[in-house]
């Protein structure tokens, strides 16, 4: 998933709701929808009870793309519904649920950056980038990326999959977890995928990324291959681990992750194995 070719990112805090625009907007976490799945238009967002938020986050073919939140217990007229970011993926082409998820990421920032982290003084939006300025002690604030892995490990016939205590019941997946302070993704899968399972890997292969808003991640994808050791789950973090085969499949990850692209990649890579 991709932004559009045609948008240009920035960040215009402060704008008045006008008729004319591309809305991405927010009741509580749920983003904002007509019936029939689409953006709302300028007309019926202009309708609604003044905004608690409301910036622009781009430019899409020339025009605005404004974000703005509204309390979740706001009564919506009939021709509106809320609906969870995850659960709007299939409903608004790619592009479009690509943009929702910067501008509830940008949402995000722009409410924990309002004061500074370090003096406590309100911030001050920069005006050619995303980006605040403390007035007292000259602190930046941009919006942060936390870099996590996902790895799909194969040995012979079979995947790799896990699942932890908080996936919906039978769900499976790649292995994946968070980058530390000054180490490099590579070392990361090995460390990430020898803690919660005992495995080791050889032959990391590249595989696709994907900014993932819950709240702030950019998951980076890998394949590898097996290269010793016996599964042991990570206690408080892996419920189970298991080599799955073609044939024995489990429930797996909703198309909106990358994890669910992953690891149709290694059953492609399977089948074309047999």
């Amino acid at each position: 998933m991709q932004w559009p070719t045609d948008f240009i990112p920035l960040f215009t805090p402060s704008q008045s709701l006008t008729p004319i625009g591309n809305y991405f907007v927010f009741l509580g976490e749920d983003l904002l929808l007509t019936l029939d799945g689409r953006l709302p238009s300028g007309n019926q967002i202009t309708q609604l009870a003044d905004p608690e938020t409301t910036f622009v986050f781009g430019r899409l073919r020339g025009l605005p793309c404004i974000a703005a939140t509204w309390p979740k217990d706001l009564a919506l007229p009939d021709k509106l519904q809320a609906v969870s970011l995850r659960n709007a993926f299939g409903l608004l082409p790619d592009g479009n649920w690509t943009l929702a998820a910067r501008a509830k990421r940008m949402l995000g920032w722009d409410l924990v950056t309002r004061f500074c982290g370090a003096c406590g003084t309100p911030t001050d939006a920069l005006e050619n980038e995303p980006a605040k300025l403390c007035p007292e002690c000259q602190q930046r604030f941009y919006p942060q990326i936390a870099p996590a892995m996902m790895c799909l490990v194969r040995r012979e016939n079979q995947l790799l999959l896990a699942r932890s205590p908080h996936f919906k019941p039978g769900m499976y997946s790649a292995l994946a977890g968070f980058v530390e302070a000054g180490e490099s993704v590579e070392n990361c899968v090995h460390r990430e995928v020898f803690e919660e399972t005992g495995i080791r890997v050889r032959n990391l292969r590249w595989f696709a990324s994907q900014p993932w808003p819950f709240p702030q991640s950019l998951m980076l994808a890998f394949h590898a291959d097996y290269a010793g050791g016996d599964i042991t789950p990570q206690p408080g973090e892996i419920e189970d681990a298991r080599w799955f085969t073609l044939d024995d499949l489990p429930p797996l990850p909703s198309p909106v992750s990358i994890a669910a692209r992953l690891i149709e990649s290694g059953i492609a890579e399977l089948q074309a194995l047999r």
